[in-house]
């Protein structure tokens, strides 16, 4: 199985982060519209699956099962094609710090996907998980409370950022390895570990919130209000930024590219 070395895998991210950095507005919309629906279409697995798997019979099975299937959200972004924030958050500022992608062009492709990665999420959360009855079974509906209550209410601000931090720490590990397989069984194996153990671990991922926080409050899960909503997702983001950047970005740009080369010219705005 051919595969890339760490200092080929910060070359290709470098690449890979210009790319993404200079997708027009409607482009990187529609892909963040694609990514946020596929996050859905994983929480949504998720939620199913482990609905009836008692967590007193059971334990920890239950939120492994979860972590299991959700991997279908990234291999679906990584596989299909589409544009995800939180990948987004450590690729493209690895071309920032590369000086081949301006902070302008950071900003305004983080904006882009970021609003199309909310419309996908709630697309899916309203239409396919609601409206279908998918999730409105008792006891879906009660696996879905118990995701959201948590998210939304019982994690305090800190935790929320802190596990935030560690949720992307692990996502972009998840992509960053990707970028190291040359065959679609490569990235798929490279992508299953990190994303299973960030959604066992209970860790929070701003796109897969903005799936399991709306459903909740479409199905009328009660106690949970869009102001919950928008303080977990602002958390969350923050966390989610700051494990990418930090941990992957900054990182692997330390070590393997900075010094290498002299520095491209920025591009964009």
């Amino acid at each position: 199985m051919a595969y890339r070395s760490p200092p080929e895998i910060a070359r290709a991210g470098v690449a890979a982060g210009a790319t993404r950095a200079s997708l027009p507005w409607d482009k990187a919309l529609v892909a963040g519209f694609l990514a946020g629906a596929y996050i859905a279409f994983a929480g949504l697995l998720a939620v199913v699956t482990s609905a009836g798997l008692d967590p007193r019979i059971w334990g920890g099975v239950q939120t492994l099962i979860t972590g299991v299937v959700f991997t279908l959200g990234l291999v679906l972004v990584v596989v299909a094609g589409s544009e995800l924030l939180t990948g987004n958050m450590a690729l493209v500022p690895l071309g920032v710090l590369d000086r081949r992608v301006s902070v302008g062009r950071l900003v305004f492709n983080l904006f882009w996907v970021l609003v199309g990665n909310v419309a996908g999420s709630i697309f899916v959360a309203y239409f396919l998980a609601v409206k279908t009855g998918v999730v409105t079974a008792p006891i879906d509906l009660a696996r879905l409370g118990r995701i959201s209550t948590g998210k939304a209410i019982t994690e305090t601000d800190w935790q929320i950022f802190l596990r935030a931090v560690g949720c992307n720490w692990l996502v972009c590990l998840a992509v960053w390895m990707a970028l190291a397989a040359e065959d679609v069984g490569g990235r798929i194996l490279a992508i299953f570990f990190p994303i299973m153990a960030f959604v066992a671990l209970g860790f929070d991922h701003v796109v897969a919130n903005m799936f399991f926080l709306p459903a909740a409050i479409f199905a009328n899960v009660p106690g949970i209000g869009w102001g919950d909503v928008l303080k977990n997702w602002a958390f969350a983001f923050l966390g989610n930024f700051v494990g990418a950047f930090l941990f992957v970005s900054l990182s692997y740009w330390y070590l393997y590219v900075r010094g290498t080369r002299e520095p491209a010219t920025p591009t964009g705005a």
